[in-house]
């Protein structure tokens, strides 16, 4: 009988390449009938270099690499990014620059919601409640593209500063765009609390208790859906976050319906932050003088991205580029808890688990250091990188 059972045990492979994955991953799931036994994840098939890249390019280059480590929370990369070089050069940024700062976060933060809503509720299969919420999406990016003049890489940052102000007519668009955006909120969260076909796919599926979100590392909106207060705009203030708190959203059940509505009271938060800032925002310069070189040192900088928690650590040796830059992102966080999760559930199930981290493969996927099976450890440098590509895909192209 158990030898039988065993037989009926099959191995999936969902990815790199599914239908139900934007980015690149490859997942092996176990099940037994639909019942997922066991899962366990492959990442790190968008390698894209960048991490080693900023080591060759200087200071104020690398603004413009990193934003491009996301397309969904640029701004949140360069201001970490910022802030470190910052604080390494002992810079202090204006008050006018660092609260323009927060006002592009929490625009962006808005914009990165409103995409995973549409995301998450295509792979319901609920795909009115995507087209609604992308459609919506637009007026956010229109707001950014006021500001900034960009839609996707919003290049505000400088070290030192900003590069964008706004005027009393930008600052009248962006209050019209809030009101629609809350009324059609509200209205979102009203369906993914009572909508009953969607709550068959949310409510009760993929619960993480507080004390697993905390062992898990869990972070962002994915640990606060778990009553986990864990969020660095209230931990460690940074920017303007000091004279404009933040109340921190928080719901106990842990499940996927849980998820949505954290994700969808920090819309109305960030409407509040804005509508604040727009309110008092405070006079001044945008920008400081910041040296060409850096003077030798390493730092931290933790700022809180859509998805939760972005680290960076910067290194400088005293010249005007780089020795180390080293980015952590929010998706190798929760990836972990994705294939605890997934464990007893139905296999229909795991793709609403994994959208509910809001996973970014492209954010959490960098390649610094190869070891090519050499007999020792081997450090390259970007021509060595590139030409290994090179020739690697030369080899595989015949």
């Amino acid at each position: 009988m158990e030898s039988k059972r065993q037989d009926e045990r099959f191995i999936i492979p969902i990815g790199p390449q599914h239908p139900a994955l934007k980015e690149p991953a490859h997942f092996r799931i176990t099940v037994d009938g639909e019942i997922i036994t066991n899962a366990v994840v492959r990442l790190g098939y968008a390698h894209r270099g960048i991490e080693k890249a900023t080591e060759s390019r200087n200071w104020v280059q690398n603004i413009y690499l990193v934003e491009r480590i996301c397309g969904i929370c640029s701004h949140i990369h360069a201001t970490a990014y910022c802030l470190g070089v910052e604080r390494l050069a002992g810079v202090e940024v204006p008050p006018r620059a660092q609260t323009l700062r927060v006002l592009v976060a929490e625009l962006e933060r808005i914009h990165s919601h409103l995409l995973w809503l549409g995301v998450a509720a295509h792979e319901a299969g609920f795909d009115t409640l995507f087209m609604y919420s992308w459609r919506d999406r637009e007026t956010v990016m229109d707001l950014l593209e006021n500001v900034s003049g960009n839609r996707v890489n919003y290049s505000v940052n400088l070290l030192g500063g900003v590069k964008i102000d706004i005027d009393n007519q930008i600052s009248d668009t962006i209050r019209e765009g809030l009101a629609f955006l809350e009324e059609r909120t509200l209205h979102y969260l009203d369906v993914v609390s009572n909508d009953m076909a969607f709550l068959q796919r949310t409510r009760g599926i993929g619960v993480l208790t507080r004390s697993q979100a905390d062992v898990l590392g869990c972070v962002g909106p994915v640990a606060r859906a778990s009553n986990v207060p864990r969020d660095v705009r209230v931990e460690a203030p940074y920017g303007a976050y000091q004279q404009y708190p933040v109340n921190i959203v928080l719901v106990e059940k842990g499940d996927l319906e849980a998820r949505f509505i954290v994700r969808l009271k920090e819309l109305l938060e960030s409407y509040r932050i804005i509508r604040e800032i727009l309110d008092t925002l405070p006079p001044g310069e945008l920008t400081t003088r910041m040296p060409r070189r850096i003077k030798e040192g390493e730092t931290i900088s933790r700022v809180e991205a859509p998805r939760g928690e972005l680290f960076y650590f910067i290194k400088s040796n005293g010249t005007d580029t780089p020795e180390r830059v080293k980015v952590r992102t929010p998706t190798i966080c929760n990836m972990l808890s994705v294939l605890k999760l997934a464990v007893g559930h139905q296999l229909a199930d795991l793709p609403m688990i994994l959208a509910g981290i809001d996973p970014c493969f492209s954010c959490n996927d960098r390649v610094a250091i190869i070891d090519h099976r050499r007999k020792s450890p081997e450090i390259w440098t970007w021509q060595d990188l590139r030409q290994y590509g090179i020739e690697y895909y030369n080899g595989h192209s015949r």
